[in-house]
């Protein structure tokens, strides 16, 4: 009997000794799953994809006890014991007795559906202290989990370097398809200057026993909230998949919750993750780690525009999701992962605020805009328009000067926490830039300058939009522009390779890809 005959024996609710009212199948790429009342069966299929063979029945006998054996790390109530599929004397298929095996299953207790992490989640139902309980359930398991010998090696830089370049020539045919040419060659420069830079903590790291027998698939959909912390489905079929820093797989999880949505839910993770594991290294390597199986998601999604037959609707979801998860590798490579001060400058209505944040969100630095700054020590909501003459009410020189003191004084706050800072303001004068740039030097961190300028007449239609935004906390009107251009001193006590020039009006995005690379590259280069 072949394995789809197999299958639909176990589709019949006679198959099973406990009889159950029906039977539920559900195929993956690589098994059917039987979920039939209390109970499911696993069995695996036939095939062979390289890096999992289950075509031979000796084989798939095996994987079953690998999966059982190693899914009772973390779910020791749910994983019950691998059963033999008997061909019995009277033909008929049944789980174990007498008569020949033709196949094997894995056994297991149904998880409740409704106590799933993602569901969770979804529902609003998962705060800080569920994150914070399963933190401390893989903390647990991290340190009880297997190390050494060949589990070791996978945590060694020539083999984190061979995964990654891996990942670089499997997706090279999906550049300008599903990854931009831009960010592929981005996250490729990111990762070779990261492993030069890192490689003596990588290697201290398989000297500390830190690359273990991990769960290998960590994601919300394999995390469930019952009684206890119950994690499942880990990966069975492949030691490479699943031997791995520690850091790797925290990486992993807390990748898929901001995927997902819950980016505060994956900081509550990994922050719990850290204070109850004690690894202090492991905020240097998150970020990579993430980069990282973003993009295996990535490449792994795009696997599938190599089916011909593909319908043209499904192609287009795969284009998106596979695009979406590049976009976050991006993303995470690009982060700083020390403090930075970065200014903007400009006339009203050049883009500045909106190069800001879109700056912020690629380099996760955190944001003040002397506009509500300026309001909110005033006691003004923020939409409430004040249009006061140029150098007058709110925007006097003594205001602008304690606006201004206030901004840096934020932005030192957040330095000293490690935080990457944008100051969103004009900066017209050298007397406003002044107590920025004597900040940074005190605190020796890098200081940047990201002059925005605009046409006039591309500002005239900005100004007369901003003024019909209620919402919008800037008061800039186009006579104000007259008088900022008669006071405005230009940035010379700038080094021109931290001095970025953004005519906002012709492809800004060019520039800010160009920005981020110079920022996050001079990073990653070793001290002098």
């Amino acid at each position: 009997m072949n394995s789809t005959g197999i299958a639909q024996n176990l589709t019949r609710p006679d198959f099973y000794p406990h009889r159950p009212a029906a039977v539920e199948m559900v195929q993956t790429h690589i098994s059917w799953v039987f979920i039939a009342g209390d109970l499911v069966y696993k069995v695996k299929k036939p095939v062979n994809f390289g890096f999992l063979d289950f075509t031979t029945l000796e084989k798939r006998k095996f994987y079953c006890e690998e999966e059982v054996r190693l899914n009772r790390r973390l779910a020791p109530s749910i994983y019950l014991d691998v059963v033999p599929i008997v061909r019995r004397e009277d033909g008929r298929l049944r789980p174990g007795g007498p008569g020949d095996v033709v196949d094997y299953a894995v056994r297991m207790k149904k998880l409740p559906l409704d106590r799933m992490l993602k569901i969770l989640l979804a529902q609003g139902r998962a705060d800080a202290k569920v994150m914070d309980a399963v933190a401390r359930r893989i903390a647990r398991f991290h340190r009880e989990a297997e190390t050494g010998g060949a589990i070791d090696e996978m945590g060694r830089p020539a083999i984190i370097r061979h995964n990654q370049e891996e990942n670089f020539a499997q997706t090279e045919k999906y550049v300008n398809r599903t990854i931009p040419a831009y960010q592929y060659d981005f996250i490729r420069e990111y990762v070779e200057k990261f492993l030069n830079v890192h490689s003596e903590l990588l290697e201290r790291r398989v000297a500390e026993h830190r690359i273990r027998d991990c769960h290998g698939d960590l994601h919300l959909e394999h995390i469930c909230i019952a009684d206890d912390i119950l994690v499942f489905d880990c990966i069975e079929f492949n030691e490479r998949f699943r031997f791995g820093d520690v850091a790797a797989e925290v990486a992993f999880l807390t990748m898929d919750l901001d995927y997902n949505g819950y980016p505060e839910r994956a900081e509550d993770f990994a922050r719990s993750y850290l204070d109850d594991s004690g690894d202090r290294d492991l905020p240097a390597l998150l970020n990579f780690y993430r980069s990282y199986y973003a993009y295996v998601r990535g490449k792994v999604t795009s696997f599938r525009l190599d089916q011909k037959e593909l319908p043209e609707a499904e192609r287009s979801d795969v284009i998106r999701t596979a695009t979406q998860y590049f976009n976050l590798s991006y993303t995470y490579a690009a982060r700083l992962e020390k403090p930075a001060l970065i200014l903007t400058a400009g006339l009203i209505g050049s883009g500045k605020s909106y190069q800001a944040r879109n700056l912020a969100e690629r380099l996760g630095a955190d944001v003040v805009r002397t506009d509500v700054l300026r309001k909110e020590l005033l006691q003004i909501a923020p939409a409430e328009k004040h249009p006061d003459a140029f150098g007058q009410g709110i925007y006097s020189a003594d205001i602008t000067r304690k606006t201004y003191e206030k901004a840096v004084e934020w932005a030192a706050g957040r330095l000293a926490q490690g935080r990457p800072v944008i100051i969103d303001a004009s900066f017209r004068s050298r007397a406003d830039r002044a107590p920025a740039i004597a900040l940074a030097r005190k605190l020796a961190v890098p200081l940047y300058v990201i002059e925005c300028a605009c046409p006039d007449e591309l500002v005239k239609i900005r100004l007369e939009k901003r003024q019909q935004d209620r919402d919008n906390p800037s008061d800039g009107r186009w006579e104000i522009l007259q008088e900022q251009k008669r006071h405005y001193e230009a940035i010379c006590e700038i080094p021109a390779q931290s001095h970025f020039q953004v005519d906002t009006s012709d492809k800004p995005e060019l520039a800010r890809e160009q920005i981020i690379r110079k920022i996050k590259m001079a990073e990653l280069e070793p001290p002098a």
